[in-house]
């Protein structure tokens, strides 16, 4: 069965966006974008909520000619490669190729979606992942702790959720990244 993984890029105090919603502080560089680009190709599906999805959105038409760099190219085809699956009740239409538009979050629908597939899902937004890790369906959690303290904003765990975690890896990065990843343990 494949694995549903939730990775987010977030400031030392635990938040993906800052209180005004602003995540520029998150860029990652060359070296960390070419980390995450070797984890995400064996995601298949993507699966977020409207939000995320159209801040992705961006990845179906980024140019990809030599003036990107090789990160960005690369991270390019493998977004457009993926399925994606967007949580939304205002969005009636996909702006993107191999996506659809799910009305609800159905986390028995997930459960048999990640039973059927051969690459591992991934769930995008801290909202989305919140629904995912409360229903236990969520594997792996992959963290990527910038060098920033932003004092506050949109969370990238839930509060109220207790969950037992084993570290499976860790990496620090030149930039001051920290790559931390780990299984969930109920």
């Amino acid at each position: 069965m494949a694995k549903l993984v939730y990775t987010a890029i977030t400031s030392l105090d635990g938040y993906v966006a800052d209180a005004e919603g602003a995540f520029d502080w998150a860029a990652p560089d060359a070296e960390v974008h070419g980390f995450v680009n070797d984890l995400e190709r064996d995601v298949g599906t993507y699966l977020y909520g409207r939000g995320l999805y159209e801040v992705m959105l961006g990845w179906e038409t980024m140019p990809t000619g030599p003036g990107q760099s090789a990160e960005v190219r690369d991270y390019a085809a493998i977004w457009r490669a993926a399925d994606k699956v967007v949580f939304s009740r205002t969005l009636s239409q996909p702006a993107s190729a191999r996506t659809r538009i799910e009305p609800d979050f159905d986390a028995g629908a997930v459960r048999r979606m990640k039973a059927g597939a051969a690459k591992d899902l991934s769930v995008g937004g801290a909202g989305l992942a919140a629904e995912a890790l409360r229903a236990g369906l969520v594997d792996e959690i992959r963290l990527f702790l910038q060098p920033v303290a932003v004092g506050g904003g949109t969370a990238a765990l839930p509060d109220g959720l207790r969950l037992g975690l084993g570290l499976l890896d860790e990496r620090r990065f030149a930039g001051g990244t920290v790559f931390l990843r780990y299984r969930t343990q109920g």
